[in-house]
């Protein structure tokens, strides 16, 4: 266990959103636990467990209620968690969608290992504790099953069911709004492990509206994005290295401004412009540079429009993806895949 782990900006804010809606005052709560505002404005921002866990803590006692933790998957869109949700929401069935949850756990937060497994004709999805930041386990535990379980039944649009949930913390004071929300699930408390456990005939069922082009594209994009939380390089990487991460991370249907990208840096725009020049760049070629090698990764497979991609990279118009990615190969993107797909066949 460490102490060092994060959660994303993300999942602060949907925190921050379900208080709102209980009367707290979200500017109020985080000067209290210490969080700039701006990380909270970054999609791929990062913030300390430490952080979660004394807001919880303050959101609590600012409201009065205790059971908040456990309301986060009714009072929240629970497919709000970017890139993981988008992922999920294109899976084909729930059961891959749940294995997606648990391998892209770490993104939406690091304190917690989530685990699948079959048991016999039951499916079991654990709950590990990682972090030793994690001092309120109920909350952190009751808010993320909510969660799920919200997250399941918008996926399908059907009520889906745990027969039994155990948590391996004891009884709370507030047992009754387990009960309520949980309901019919059997409750077992100061278990040896946490562990939602559903019929797994659950699994087969389809996720509505599942697109598998843009699960392709959003597995990719979440792919990348859980590499680079991984990565943990003992010499610091490039400046233009780290713009260019942050510009994939901020790819999402826009182009990312250059001001975004210096605040994502914690720099001024005038210093990042001056440092990359020192390095013997612009931020144009480093934005053409991530766009183009994502244009070409995502032509060379088949099942990905031309449409989704230039939405992907952040184009307004398909036409303008066209025109430019033209002068970056001399080539149509169309003309591109049908000879990269040839090449592979």
């Amino acid at each position: 266990m460490t102490t060092d782990e994060t959660l994303s900006s993300g999942s602060f804010n949907l925190i921050l959103y379900a208080a709102r809606q209980r009367g707290a005052d979200s500017s109020a709560l985080c000067r209290a636990v210490g969080v700039d505002s701006a990380v909270l404005q970054n999609p791929d921002g990062r913030v300390s467990i430490q952080a979660v866990q004394a807001l919880w803590k303050e959101v609590i006692q600012m409201t009065g209620e205790s059971d908040l933790p456990l309301q986060l998957g009714e009072l929240i869109n629970p497919l709000s968690l970017g890139v993981l949700s988008y992922v999920m929401m294109h899976c084909p069935t729930l059961g891959k969608a749940i294995e997606k949850l648990c391998h892209y756990q770490d993104i939406a937060c690091e304190g917690v290992q989530t685990v699948g497994r079959l048991v016999g004709d039951r499916f079991h999805l654990s709950l590990t504790l990682t972090s030793k930041a994690i001092i309120y386990p109920d909350y952190t535990l009751g808010s993320e099953l909510s969660m799920y379980q919200s997250a399941f039944r918008a996926l399908t649009g059907l009520p889906v069911v745990a027969e039994e949930i155990r948590y391996a913390f004891p009884a709370p004071e507030n047992q009754l709004a387990y009960e309520r929300v949980f309901a019919p699930a059997r409750l077992v408390f100061d278990a040896s492990e946490t562990v939602l456990i559903l019929d797994a005939a659950w699994l087969d069922t389809p996720i509505l509206n599942a697109n598998p082009s843009l699960y392709a594209l959003f597995d990719q994009h979440a792919g990348e994005l859980l590499r680079q939380l991984r990565t943990t390089a003992e010499v610091p990487a490039a400046l233009s290295v780290r713009v260019k991460q942050e510009i994939f991370t901020l790819l999402k249907g826009e182009e990312p401004a250059l001001a975004a990208v210096a605040e994502g840096l914690a720099m001024g725009v005038r210093t990042l412009q001056l440092h990359l020049k020192e390095e013997g760049f612009t931020y144009q070629q480093l934005l053409d540079e991530v766009r183009h090698d994502l244009a070409v990764r995502h032509l060379r497979e088949p099942n990905f429009s031309t449409t989704d991609i230039a939405y992907l990279l952040g184009f307004s118009e398909p036409s303008v993806f066209y025109r430019t990615f033209k002068k970056w190969t001399g080539s149509t993107p169309g003309a591109y895949r049908t000879a990269a797909l040839r090449l592979t066949a």
